[in-house]
């Protein structure tokens, strides 16, 4: 028997014990607003969504083609939308999550109004955004499930009991829109403690895997810009036990955590780490500061700091920011170096920001930690920072460059041009871009794909054009043509806007409350009828 069944008997057994005051109730009226609120609180949906993250990522360790997906969505209704839209072309949600970029939080969900990347944001904007998320995900459920409670009634009404089995299955069987959010708390907003304060935050709205980066949280920059600066090891890995503590008090014991290294492009560190040993992990780090060794006091200025790295004295180079630089070319090693050591100590999945995207680089830095931690897997941002084709057609040329062909008539400078669109080198990158995330889950150990910003760029896109078009010749046309006239014709749900708000689901609850006296707003004069 269905959970459904299960409700309005369970709803009819308290009715009969309420006796004669609850004459009015309908049993399956109740069943039917439970099945439509499956999720009480933030935390049942942490716990759901946690489980259904570990069994994909079982998947994937089984299989690569079994790798997961996901878009950055800065608004409930964006996300709703994307989910819909998922479940209508797609039939279920499989593998597909959301995924919350704490950089289009700061650009478009601040009060204080558009910030760049850099942890200015309030820090309730991330809860916030999840919660706000998984309201518009549950609505979802809500009106679909409302939708298939009407079929139900109509065929019921029509005496039809085949079409009535077959709804009554839908009902039985159907898949919440509720998926996992992989939510970006950036470097955790201050002290381990504050991480952990935030963490459980995020928990409670709904998050069953955040995502934290290597940077000093004062110092914070977008991943692709410049100016990053990485924190000694310990620092990293107390917020990384924060972030599981966090999870363990609020019982959301497979909560994952994403660990994120941003030393490929970062040259800097605050601090010079604490070091007990050689060899140990402050060692380790200190090894890859850039400096000159000094053999007597008579090296050292006012001021300067001198360490004791691979058995003798460095004095690092220090800014006059206060600020220390790492050796040139140290970025992959202090890459892996992170890598292994987050995920040694309580890490789930791993995230190396790149400047580009290719396969074979990504590849080389996790095989090395896989010679460590053979099941290391990746979270990797397949970023609008990135000009994907620009970068996928210069990779063209210089593989059949050491092919030997001959490229005479490519600038590779001006690759992006669009008079090279037909060409069999574009046409060659535009295949490798279609297969990135297969290739690059088969060959570099991407089990989650994301992009981290794209419904930012669709929305400014698809407001151009509507724009150009509606205050330009087109008028009116330039909506009816470019907006409706395709919502009617590919299906999209909003097009019946008081539908998707709400006002039909508004309507089935005045009848539950109110039966024949109902006063409903989806009778004949409604114009969302034009769109039966």
């Amino acid at each position: 028997m269905s959970q459904f069944q299960n409700d309005i008997q369970a709803v009819a057994a308290i009715k009969e014990t309420a006796g004669k005051t609850w004459d009015a109730i309908n049993p399956e009226y109740a069943a039917r607003m439970r099945a439509q609120n499956k999720f009480k609180t933030g935390l049942d949906i942490a716990k759901y969504t946690a489980k259904i993250m570990r069994e994909d990522m079982a998947a994937y360790d089984a299989d690569t083609a079994q790798y997961t997906q996901s878009l950055g969505c800065w608004h409930g209704f964006i996300g709703q939308q994307k989910l819909i839209a998922i479940k209508k072309h797609f039939g279920n949600t499989k593998r597909r999550y959301l995924y919350l970029s704490g950089w289009m939080v700061a650009a478009l969900r601040s009060e204080f109004g558009p910030l760049p990347d850099q942890s200015m944001h309030e820090k309730t904007s991330v809860a916030d955004l999840i919660e706000e998320l998984y309201t518009f995900l549950r609505q979802a459920d809500a009106r679909e499930l409302g939708g298939l409670f009407r079929e139900l009634d109509a065929a019921r009404e029509a005496g039809d009991k085949s079409k009535e089995a077959e709804v009554q299955a839908k009902i039985d069987n159907h898949e919440t829109h509720v998926v996992p959010i992989i939510a970006d708390i950036d470097a955790g907003f201050g002290n381990e403690e504050a991480t952990y304060l935030l963490a459980k935050r995020m928990i409670e709205a709904g998050a069953c895997c955040i995502q934290i980066e290597n940077q000093v949280s004062d110092e914070k920059q977008c991943g692709h810009q410049d100016g990053k600066v990485t924190v000694p090891h310990a620092d990293f890995l107390a917020k990384i036990r924060a972030v599981r503590y966090a999870f363990l008090e609020l019982g959301v014991d497979d909560g994952v955590i994403v660990a994120r290294t941003d030393s490929l492009g970062a040259g800097l560190t605050k601090q010079i780490a604490v070091t007990n040993e050689p060899g140990d992990l402050g060692d380790k780090y200190n090894a890859f500061l850039d400096g000159d060794y000094v053999e007597s006091a008579d090296d050292i200025a006012n001021g300067d700091v001198v360490v004791k790295a691979n058995g003798k004295l460095l004095k690092p180079k220090r800014l006059p920011s206060g600020l220390f630089q790492f050796k040139k070319g140290s970025g992959e090693d202090r890459v892996v170096l992170d890598c292994i050591t987050s995920l040694q100590n309580g890490a789930d999945l791993l995230w190396i920001e790149t400047e580009k995207p290719h396969v074979g680089q990504i590849a080389g830095m996790v095989n090395r930690i896989r010679e460590v931690v053979p099941n290391a897997k990746l979270v990797y941002n397949n970023s609008p920072s990135f000009n994907w084709t620009l970068n996928f057609r210069q990779q063209v040329f210089d593989a059949w460059t050491e092919e030997g062909k001959d490229l005479s008539a490519y600038d590779r400078a001006k690759l992006m041009s669009a008079e090279y669109d037909e060409t069999e080198l574009s046409v060659e990158a535009d295949r490798r871009i279609q297969s990135f995330q297969r290739d690059a889950a088969r060959e570099a150990g991407i089990f989650h794909h994301l992009i981290t910003l794209p419904t930012y760029h669709t929305a400014a896109l698809s407001t151009d054009n509507l724009a150009k078009e509606y205050f330009g010749e087109q008028g009116m046309l330039g909506y009816v043509a470019g907006v409706q006239r395709k919502e009617i014709r590919q299906g999209i749900a909003c097009v019946k806007h008081q539908n998707m708000a709400g006002s039909d689901m508004g309507d089935d609850h005045k009848e539950y409350f109110s039966g024949d006296a109902a006063l409903k707003a989806s009778g004949k004069d409604n114009t969302m009828n034009q769109f039966s």
